[in-house]
């Protein structure tokens, strides 16, 4: 239990530096244009950020662009042979001929007029900076030593570091049950005869990324914070000055669109400090999504392996080139429906605002926080203990036991890796800005242990019994060590260069590490069947 001491449920967390690396909780936009922000003071701060922080090459476009438009127009100089076709008005009916383009800048800033992955790293940065030296200047002043706390203010004391961390750990390993069921409960719902997709590793990673994408645009589930709603307070003074404009009354003294984006990134920045919010984004959405599956599935294709669940479990033999063709399917409707979950997850938190509810404040604090320390470490130990007595091993006497490779080896696997990842990320995620390095070390690793478990499962030697262990670190610890929701939530932070890098990097290598790993056993021996159900 917690002493009394280190911990007070009406108080905010006391959360470690470090967890500002982490990229579940990052403070990421994924809307740049929210429904909410849709005042005229509000868009016009939004059009003067953007026009004060654009490059020059971007404003010389600009300017260029403008200045042909006003010049005078000037003959051209025609070739010698030119053919000048009569187009009919009504062409410009057709929607492919309009002018429109995918791309409407060229330069990341005008595209993402939010700050990017790599800037907000620079801001926290200098912050801890800055905090670090303040903090030495007050002990400085003090002598070095601090001998007594100091009183609270307004009579709150801050929770600990130690009990928020238990806080966290509980709420991840919670969650990452709760995430590894619903992925292994999408894979066999989606597995079936005559499937249009042939790999249901595709689905939780689609849905994964839906409930991450919901998690960072949404304002009101959180919207308590410590107590108070302070950015739902700031909606309804927008609203209301909108509507003094309007009855022609004054206007306040500070722009309210100041206000608000000040109070939607502080919203941000205190949502991902909470221990639930953490094993939501982190726990449930990384566990229910998995990179080393959807890599699996990319050499399996690739190796003419991935069979579709029909009667027949044998592929139909076929050249390198389809396998290739096979190979880009794979990668290119994960990675699409993934990114598009995403999208589509932040659109329903901004259009389900109006009805969203709340999580209570004192629920959450003095309830919820300490019942899962209670559920997550129990529900750990029972997962140990029905790997050890199976509940249908005397149900049906002679019968296989099925249900230890089918979940609760995974189960009891599952908090090894999300927690890795979890620690993983505070550690490497903030060396480098562009390159989320934690992220890329755990999909890489993750993915090289998988395949080692599937050449091992799939050699005609340990029994039963070893190959649903198997099973569980493959479905358990590789799918909770590895997250595509993080890795396509970064993909949307980053600018456009740093993130085609990292993606085609964590792709390129994670498949390098299984045909490394798995190729040996493919082209040489071949796959035995297993010889556990699963």
């Amino acid at each position: 239990m917690i002493p009394a001491g280190q911990a007070d449920s009406s108080a905010p967390y006391n959360a470690s530096g470090s967890d500002r690396n982490l990229h579940d909780e990052h403070e990421q936009d994924l809307n740049p244009n929210p429904a909410q922000q849709t005042t005229q003071g509000r868009s016009s701060q939004a059009i003067q950020n953007v026009s004060s922080t654009e490059p020059a090459d971007v404003g010389n476009e600009r300017q260029q662009a403008s200045s042909v438009q006003a010049s005078p127009t000037r003959p051209r100089r025609l070739s010698r042979s030119t053919v000048d076709y009569d187009v009919p008005d009504s062409y410009v009916n057709v929607p492919e001929l309009m002018e429109i383009s995918p791309v409407q800048s060229r330069h990341d800033r005008v595209i993402q007029p939010y700050d990017s992955l790599e800037e907000e790293r620079a801001h926290e940065h200098v912050y801890r900076d800055e905090r670090d030296a303040q903090q030495q200047g007050v002990l400085s002043q003090k002598g070095g030593t601090v001998t007594e706390k100091q009183a609270p203010e307004n009579g709150q004391v801050k929770v600990s570091k130690l009990a928020t961390e238990i806080y966290t750990i509980s709420y991840l390993i919670l969650f990452a049950f709760f995430g590894t069921l619903a992925r292994l409960g999408l894979q066999a719902l989606t597995y079936y005869p005559g499937a249009p997709v042939a790999f249901s590793s595709v689905w939780p990673n689609f849905a994964g990324s839906l409930v991450f994408g919901f998690l960072a645009e949404d304002r009101m589930l959180f919207r308590y914070e410590w107590g108070t709603p302070t950015y739902e307070q700031q909606i309804l003074r927008g609203k209301k000055r909108d509507s003094d404009e309007e009855a022609g009354a004054s206007a306040p003294e500070s722009p309210v669109a100041v206000d608000l984006v000040a109070a939607k990134k502080a919203h941000l920045a205190t949502k991902k400090t909470i221990p639930l919010y953490i094993g939501l984004a982190t726990g449930f959405c990384g566990s229910f999504t998995s990179f080393s599956s959807f890599i699996r599935d990319v050499f399996l294709a690739l190796s003419n392996d991935l069979t579709v669940p029909d009667v027949s479990s044998t592929t139909t033999p076929r050249n390198g080139g389809y396998s290739f063709m096979a190979l880009l399917a794979v990668i290119i409707t994960t990675v699409a429906l993934s990114l598009g979950g995403l999208q589509l997850g932040a659109h329903l938190a901004i259009a389900l605002e109006p009805i969203m509810p709340s999580f209570p404040y004192l629920l959450t604090r003095k309830l919820l926080d300490r019942l899962a320390v209670l559920l997550a470490w129990g529900s750990w130990l029972g997962a140990v203990l029905l790997c050890a007595l199976p509940p249908d091993r005397f149900a049906h006497p002679g019968s296989a036991e099925t249900w230890r490779g089918r979940a609760t080896f995974a189960l009891a696997f599952a908090p090894l890796g999300c927690l890795a990842r979890f620690y993983a990320s505070l550690r490497l995620n903030g060396r480098l800005a562009a390159f989320p390095l934690g992220t890329f070390a755990v999909n890489v690793l993750g993915t090289g242990v998988l395949g080692m478990a599937w050449d091992l499962a799939h050699v005609p030697e340990g029994g039963v019994v070893g190959c649903q262990v198997l099973q569980g670190v493959e479905d358990g610890f590789c799918g909770c060590l590895t997250t595509v929701s993080t890795w396509v939530g970064e993909l949307a932070a980053l600018r456009r260069r740093h993130a085609y890098f990292y993606g085609c990097a964590s792709v390129l290598a994670g498949l390098a590490c299984l045909v490394a790993v798995m190729g040996g056993l493919r082209w040489t021996q071949g796959f035995a069947a297993l010889q556990c159900l699963h």
